[in-house]
């Protein structure tokens, strides 16, 4: 058997939303990031909660990019494509590459399962124009059954090892090692040992299958990593990340973790990891509304905890009065916005941008908060340590943006040591002013003084109503306020944030890409291809987005060209017009609920130049 190094490969598992094609993305996802892979991965599945099995709308994927070097994206179109069954085929091929090889599931495309998935006849593969020498076909259920027909699970339970087959035959596919796999199963079934074992059997007869029948329609592929930087690895999603970081953060501020979250698609996983950590000091709260989720969490900050609530755009919506009051108040609180397609319900489980300006502006009156944005699932843990940094420091609110595509994306994450992180110091009010401080009162940042209850000769009122900048009275004297808005607006302008990093051809580039947030995988990549193909070219992406970056302005006028290309109509290029005098860039806007590919974007910005 003939084993040939490739520098990186996508494989795409689909199958209907019981099938477990997450699982068996996730486990290969795991395996390959435990040899040092760099990888990137891509959930993509259905809203609807049980589409009628079979039916189109029913599909659900998960696509993986394993590469040698560094992964941006999880790939346009995939190296290989499973397929559960024909609605799988039907709508997942157009993800493969013409060259693909397709690994279907022959006991999944009878009459009746052609009929749902609406092909015309009986020969799918001719209907669709799928060469079938690049087609492994094989009766995967017939021999799942027979794999577990002595395992004593009854039928139902049988059929969702399925995925493990595929799963081993892919893992056979790539060389990759099934005791990594076989791990992941048995600490996931810990309390179900002898299903752990099922799936392992059945894990290791997809292996043989492939080994036994030479199932490739080409080579046995291996991706080796090339670069090895020491250190323990995961593979972790943007969600988990995102938990991690604000665990990280009280830690190192010395402070208990709040959570007040509603569940709400796709922000819920943050609060099911989070809950998972009591022994940590993290306390969650799983709240009746998106209101009272926000509103606990600023009681929360009052009482000195790092407090946090997380949603999506519509819970922004209703959390938006009680964000109002922690910016009045001036309390620490992050919010954490995942976007997903809008708007109203939308696209729930699909990826947008389209939240920016509502995070910049979705409040009424003057409400300045800082906003920044995550570019990838594991600077979700950054992100949510410098937001957690910022809001404790700045005694504000704080805006985190990520999006469905890094929140449900994963990729290779190299635990981080705590000692390398800079310090968190909130600013308690010295006990010196004792006798003197008023609520208001603030320091030379002008950042008002934490006062935590419990300090005797600290006790104070906080509230909705403007205060007296000197008293903390309610007020409402027009020069007064006035005062206190032009404080809390420069206070936000002052937070000091890293300068804007130019990637690329940055001396000399023709055209300068922008973005923000969970784009920056596929502008790079983007940006990487046309280097490739000779032209000048180079990247900024925005991670902090208010206040920006001081080097912004003298960065976006140093080229002749700029394209600002975002997941919306052009919010990001139009808080930049805003925000710099005489900038007007090009655009390329996409609202799909898809990521970007990132040929389109080649072609694109090719006719910009």
């Amino acid at each position: 058997m003939e084993i040939k190094e490739k520098e990186s490969v996508v494989v795409r598992f689909s199958g209907d939303s019981g099938d477990g094609m997450q699982l068996a993305g996730n486990i290969f996802s795991t395996v390959s990031a435990t040899v040092g892979n760099s990888i990137s991965t891509f959930p993509d599945y259905p809203a609807d909660i049980r589409a009628p099995q079979g039916s189109l709308t029913g599909v659900s994927g998960f696509q993986v990019h394993i590469g040698a070097e560094k992964v941006y994206t999880p790939g346009d179109l995939c190296d290989v494509l499973v397929a559960m069954n024909a609605a799988a085929l039907k709508t997942q091929y157009r993800y493969a590459k013409p060259d693909a090889a397709i690994i279907v599931d022959t006991d999944s495309f009878g009459p009746k399962d052609l009929e749902k998935a609406q092909f015309q006849t009986d020969d799918y593969l001719g209907e669709m124009g799928i060469d079938p020498d690049r087609v492994i076909a094989c009766p995967l259920t017939t021999m799942v059954k027979e794999c577990l027909k002595e395992s004593g699970m009854d039928a139902k339970a049988v059929l969702k090892c399925r995925n493990m087959f595929a799963l081993g035959l892919v893992c056979w596919l790539f060389d990759r090692d099934l005791d990594v796999a076989f791990n992941f199963l048995r600490e996931k079934f810990a309390k179900k040992p002898e299903l752990a074992e099922a799936n392992i059997k059945v894990i290791q007869a997809g292996y043989d299958y492939g080994h036994n029948t030479h199932s490739s329609v080409a080579n046995v592929r291996r991706i080796e990593t090339k670069h090895k930087v020491p250190g323990r690895y995961m593979d972790i999603t943007g969600n988990k990340a995102t938990a991690y970081g604000f665990i990280a953060a009280a830690e190192k501020a010395s402070l208990k973790l709040y959570l007040g979250s509603y569940p709400i698609t796709p922000a819920t996983d943050v609060l099911h990891e989070l809950s998972k950590h009591k022994s940590l000091g993290v306390v969650t709260v799983q709240c009746e509304d998106e209101i009272a989720g926000c509103a606990s969490a600023v009681g929360a900050s009052f009482a000195g905890a790092l407090a946090v609530t997380s949603t999506s755009g519509p819970g922004i919506c209703l959390k938006s009065e009680a964000m109002n009051l922690a910016v009045i108040m001036e309390l620490p609180l992050v919010v954490l916005d995942v976007q997903r397609g809008g708007p109203a319900t939308g696209l729930p489980t699909k990826s947008e941008q389209t939240d920016l300006l509502q995070a910049l502006f979705g409040r009424n009156g003057e409400s300045p908060m800082p906003v920044v944005a995550a570019a990838s699932p594991t600077d979700c843990f950054e992100m949510a340590y410098a937001a957690s940094k910022m809001a404790l420091e700045h005694m504000t609110p704080v805006i985190l943006m990520t999006d469905a595509f890094v929140a449900n994306g994963s990729a290779a994450f190299k635990l981080p040591d705590l000692k390398d992180y800079p310090a968190i110091n909130p600013p308690y009010v010295p006990e010196e002013l004792k006798g003197s401080w008023t609520p208001y009162m603030r320091n030379e940042q002008g950042v008002r003084y934490w006062a935590v209850p419990g300090r005797e000769g600290f006790e104070h009122i906080l509230g909705g109503l403007e205060k007296d900048d000197k008293t903390g009275a309610i007020s409402t004297n027009p020069e007064n306020h006035d005062l206190m808005t032009r404080k809390r607006k420069a206070k936000i302008d002052a937070i000091p944030v890293p300068d804007l990093e130019v990637e690329g051809d940055k001396d000399d580039a023709e055209l300068l890409i922008v973005g923000f947030g969970g784009t920056y995988g596929h502008l790079h990549a983007a940006m990487d291809e046309l280097r490739r193909q000779g032209h000048k070219v180079a990247l900024a992406h925005f991670r902090y987005i208010n206040p920006l970056p001081k080097n912004t302005a003298q960065v976006l006028r140093r080229y002749p060209k700029v394209v600002v290309a975002e997941q919306n109509m052009g919010q990001l290029a139009g808080w930049l017009r805003m925000k710099v005098d005489g900038f007007v860039p090009q655009q390329y806007n996409e609202v799909k609920g898809q990521p970007f590919k990132v040929a389109e974007l080649v072609e694109a910005f090719k006719k910009l130049m």
